[in-house]
């Protein structure tokens, strides 16, 4: 018996230390710099401002920095978002990583071109 409630603790433990969810996937492919999508692609300056609509995306203010990691392969007739990190209100200071409307910046230095085409994963569209 005593087994059997310290299964039980030690399970709930576990699903209270994972607190996230899965999100639907926005694209099955990713095009990036390198295999592994660790490197920079360019920096872009957000055009206008953007309110995420869910844990996927981030808020974007115009005139914000934005590193760009990774670009999603548009498909059939979704929108076309990259992935990338904003500045913060101080000078250097990253964000959170997330998704964002491909149109709403504009690239003001590549870094290296995204040449590589990778399959998303489920931790692509995971939100904490």
């Amino acid at each position: 018996m005593a087994r059997i409630i310290l299964l039980l603790l030690l399970g709930l433990v576990a699903i209270c230390a994972v607190h996230g969810v899965f999100m639907d996937r926005l694209a099955s492919k990713k095009l990036c710099a390198d295999d592994e999508c660790v490197y920079t692609i360019s920096l872009a300056s957000a055009q206008e401002d953007y309110n995420a609509p869910d844990c996927r995306f981030i808020n974007v203010k115009k005139g914000q920095q934005i590193y760009v990691y990774s670009k999603l392969v548009k498909e059939n007739e979704a929108g076309e978002f990259w992935a990338g990190s904003v500045y913060g209100d101080h000078q250097d200071e990253m964000g959170i990583v997330g998704y964002f409307p491909s149109n709403l910046v504009k690239e003001q230095y590549v870094y290296q071109e995204a040449t590589k085409e990778v399959p998303t994963t489920d931790i692509d569209f995971f939100c904490e």
